[in-house]
């Protein structure tokens, strides 16, 4: 009864360009992010799979639209699969982040799993929804495969959960704009079939999420 998953960071986006913090606050794809999101729509057209569930945030909901148009599958929109919200610490660099909100997030030290900058969800609350969401899209379709379009903090949080890191420690792992990642869950345990594959791209650069 395992639920086969194929997972897909959006595209580049100008506050990834920048190393600004997006959260929930929307950055336009830029030209190359949405050569990305169509290169991940023309992917998307060799591969068969049952449904494309997004995150309804812009950036990886424009993605999703490019595989939508290759394969003629509906969207279907799910809040869940939002980045971390980091309220008002949303627009800042990663820089800024640490020198204003140094236990908010690191990729190099270990961090308070319940801090919680104004506004934002804390790094467990955050693990805790990812955790739930995909469980939950699993139990709806059982053994189906589905297409879900997110983001690097989103992938990264489940990368934690599925290898039993824990949500305070620093643990870099990389994850490419418009990357394709494929992984099952039966219930119980999760498999790792693919990750961080980038061959349908001309070229990207790695970024590391925690």
């Amino acid at each position: 009864m395992s639920t086969r998953f194929v997972i897909l960071r959006h595209g580049e986006t100008q506050w990834n360009v920048e190393s600004r913090i997006q959260g929930h606050t929307d950055s336009e794809l830029t030209m190359l992010g949405w050569k990305q999101a169509a290169a991940l729509g023309r992917r998307m057209e060799g591969e068969k799979f049952d449904v494309l569930i997004s995150s309804d945030l812009g950036r990886a909901y424009n993605t999703a639209d490019s595989v939508a148009t290759r394969t003629g599958h509906e969207i279907v929109s799910d809040p869940r699969l939002r980045e971390r919200s980091f309220g008002v610490a949303e627009g800042l660099t990663y820089g800024e982040l640490d020198h204003q909100f140094p236990d908010a997030f690191s990729r190099v030290r270990e961090t308070d799993p319940d801090f919680v900058i104004p506004g934002g969800e804390t790094r467990r609350q955050f693990q805790d929804r990812v955790k739930s969401a995909f469980e939950s899209i699993a139990a709806e379709y059982p053994e189906k495969r589905v297409v879900v379009v997110c983001h690097g903090g989103v992938l990264a949080a489940l990368y934690r959960v599925m290898h039993g890191i824990a949500v305070s420690a620093p643990h870099p792992i990389p994850i490419a704009n418009a990357s394709f990642n494929a992984v099952a869950f039966d219930g119980t345990t999760w498999t790792t079939e693919l990750w961080g594959d980038t061959g349908h791209l001309a070229a990207g650069a790695l970024l590391e999420e925690a």
